[in-house]
């Protein structure tokens, strides 16, 4: 049940990233709060087979910060990138159109 738990929290936390950086209209709604929740899960379980206990609150705290920081580095590196990959395709395409060059 904790599991379910801290997936939600990870993809709330990407759901804020999403919105808190810049360039989201170049970047689907759903793929950062994907990669939150996912990095949440995978921490949670990675530190619950290292042995931390599942009702302590590091176990937590580990979690959350890991999923919002990954959540929030993927939304902003994909952001620029896909924008400056958008801007050498129009700059290919008002220069040479549709014809490979």
């Amino acid at each position: 049940m904790e599991l379910l738990f801290i997936t939600l929290g990870g993809a709330i936390l990407g759901l804020a990233a999403h919105y808190a950086a810049p360039r989201r209209e170049f970047r689907g709604v759903v793929l950062v709060p994907a990669v939150g929740a996912a990095v949440a899960a995978v921490v949670w379980v990675a530190l619950t087979w290292l042995g931390m206990a599942w009702d302590g609150g590091w176990i937590w705290v580990i979690a959350l910060v890991a999923s919002g920081a990954a959540a929030a580095a993927v939304a902003w590196l994909i952001g620029r990138r896909r924008e400056e990959d958008d801007a050498r395709t129009f700059a290919h395409l008002a220069k040479f159109g549709l014809a490979r060059g």
